[in-house]
């Protein structure tokens, strides 16, 4: 089943305005919500709109809170996300930035306080947008073991880089365990098994089984211990730049919220030789593509040129939906 882009933007904002958003905001939330599903991410466009109503209904999210600059040293700023709608929180502490990048060459913007951000790939696009490399990431709630050990300790802590690249940028959006819960949780559902290993199951063997990684919690950095070492400096790196939770922190709490997120956007306008640099990157993904495929059915893509490509799909015959989770939107 799929339904057009507007159609879900708009059964989002009706679903907003209800819960008491102001137009302004509901038209904002709505739209990164539909931008992830537009560009393939459904576990955190469509998919996880029901859980941020849930967080909505527990009083987790503050729905009127916007971020509040709380100290500023020069390009690097922090704020307290006062407990606001994550992806606002985001796109707000994204485009500032950008702004300080604009003004100081980088600009950094270190958020605490803050909600599930959703699909932070949306955030990176912002910087590609405007000409600026983009780096940003989270901690989150305990829920990847650190290497060697079997009880969740560490954040799967995504991060994103976009690299501008004309209209099709380059964007690396990642968590740093193998499957995000939201591709876990898609799988389990359609019943299909994961393309590779994903995690332990309750014996404690290597699964591809996504229900089994959901029950124990158990599953595998990327890179194994470079993933788990990568986690934690995310982690910690976040947390002390925002003067924030760190993800044992956050896992006191009784749900995901408070976290810690970094925003870092670098100019190339300011960079004398930014032609030149831009023909480099142009030049590099080509030579990139070059390479002999594995398979003839599937080329070689550099990140984020698959995102497009279903986002021109998408934009054309409607958005897959998971008809399920679309009807619970309806019935809201």
């Amino acid at each position: 089943m799929r339904v057009s882009y507007d159609t879900m933007v708009n059964e989002f904002i009706r679903v907003l305005r209800k819960r008491g958003f102001t137009e302004e905001r509901a038209g904002l939330s709505a739209k990164l919500y539909a931008d992830a599903s537009r560009d393939g991410v459904y576990t955190h466009g469509l998919n996880r709109f029901p859980k941020f109503m849930i967080s909505i209904d527990k009083g987790c999210v503050d729905i009127h809170a916007d971020p509040v600059l709380t100290e500023s040293f020069g390009f690097l700023e922090r704020y307290n996300g006062q407990k606001g709608p994550g992806n606002l929180n985001a796109w707000s502490c994204m485009k500032r930035a950008i702004s300080l990048a604009k003004e100081h060459t980088v600009g950094c913007v270190a958020l605490s306080n803050t909600n599930h951000w959703m699909r932070l790939g949306n955030y990176g696009l912002m910087a590609a947008e405007e000409n600026c490399i983009g780096i940003l990431w989270t901690n989150t709630v305990p829920n990847m073991p650190p290497w060697g050990g079997r009880e969740a300790r560490l954040g799967n802590n995504p991060v994103v880089i976009a690299i501008p690249h004309g209209d099709v940028p380059v964007l690396v959006d990642v968590a740093m365990s193998m499957f995000s819960y939201g591709k876990l949780e898609s799988y389990a559902r359609s019943g299909k098994e994961l393309p590779v290993d994903g995690g332990y199951n309750k014996d404690q063997k290597i699964t591809r089984n996504a229900a089994e990684i959901l029950e124990t919690h158990q599953s595998v950095p990327i890179g194994y211990w470079k993933g788990s070492g990568l986690s934690l400096a995310l982690d910690l790196i976040a947390a002390t730049l925002a003067g924030g939770r760190t993800s044992r922190m956050v896992g006191e709490l009784s749900v995901e919220t408070e976290l810690s997120q970094i925003f870092v956007a670098i100019s190339l306008d300011a960079l004398p030789d930014s032609e030149r640099l831009l023909k480099n990157i142009d030049d590099t993904l080509n030579d990139m593509k070059t390479s002999m495929p594995v398979s003839a059915d599937h080329p070689v893509y550099y990140p984020g040129e698959n995102m497009m490509r279903t986002r021109k799909e998408n934009m054309e015959l409607g958005i897959p939906v998971d008809e399920e989770i679309w009807q619970k939107v309806l019935e809201m």
